[in-house]
């Protein structure tokens, strides 16, 4: 049964899908601004976003902008009143799969919705690996060397964000916004407590410093005998 997120801030239009997808088989949950829809889509729940451009606290833009700014492939339909060519063409290349212009015949959201969800099936790895280390997306199950590994929601997302950039150096800031999605004050220490607690958890050299930049996932050590035959 697939989760479908709707990212609507009118009630009306909010109700009435929700209301049709239910009565297809999803499952749903209703937001009414872009900093809750933003907060749910990185959460790991959902199958897909129906998302509108004009949210209060944070506009549609902004949130798609920050979902697919760590590589975060949640399908997205954009549904909007806003039915200029320049819109649809900066949200398509801003990285949502659809883009339907309010008022709208529920049918055809069904169909766009169905065709996303296939899509992204077929092309949503069900495991991410570096070397020995292993996050399943369905099960939420995280694997070192074998063992299983107990992490919390938050950690989860932050071993998530490393494993789907692993040869690049993520800031503090960038790890603020993608898993925090609100911003600390400047002299706030938070990213580096939750990095400490993956390291206690995955080992310490896991997760490399660099210097004035970041922190990057380290390269896993190469098999005794053989080439390093991680998948990325």
């Amino acid at each position: 049964m697939s989760r479908i997120l709707i990212a609507e801030d009118e009630p009306r239009i909010a109700a009435f899908v929700e209301k049709g997808l239910r009565a297809q088989g999803f499952t749903t949950t209703v937001v009414g601004d872009g900093a809750a829809a933003l907060d749910r889509a990185t959460s790991g729940e959902f199958d897909l976003l129906v998302l509108d451009l004009g949210l209060p606290v944070l506009d549609g833009f902004t949130v798609l902008h920050r979902l697919r700014q760590f590589n975060a492939d949640l399908p997205v339909v954009i549904l909007t009143a806003r039915d200029s060519p320049h819109d649809a063409v900066a949200a398509l290349e801003g990285g949502a799969d659809d883009y339907m212009v309010k008022p709208f015949q529920f049918a055809e959201l069904l169909a766009r919705i169905r065709l996303r969800l296939r899509d992204h099936r077929t092309a949503e790895p069900a495991v991410l690996r570096h070397g020995d280390l292993s996050l399943d997306l369905h099960t939420r199950r995280v694997r070192v060397d074998g063992r299983v590994v107990d992490l919390t929601a938050r950690e989860f997302v932050l071993a998530e964000c490393f494993l789907r950039n692993p040869s690049q150096v993520l800031s503090r800031e960038q790890l603020l916004s993608h898993v925090w999605q609100y911003d600390f004050h400047p002299g706030s220490n938070i990213v580096d407590v939750y990095v400490r607690y993956l390291r206690n958890k995955l080992g310490h050299d896991r997760i490399e410093t660099v210097r004035g930049m970041g922190y990057r996932l380290a390269d896993p050590p190469p098999r005794p005998g053989g080439e390093d035959r991680s998948v990325r």
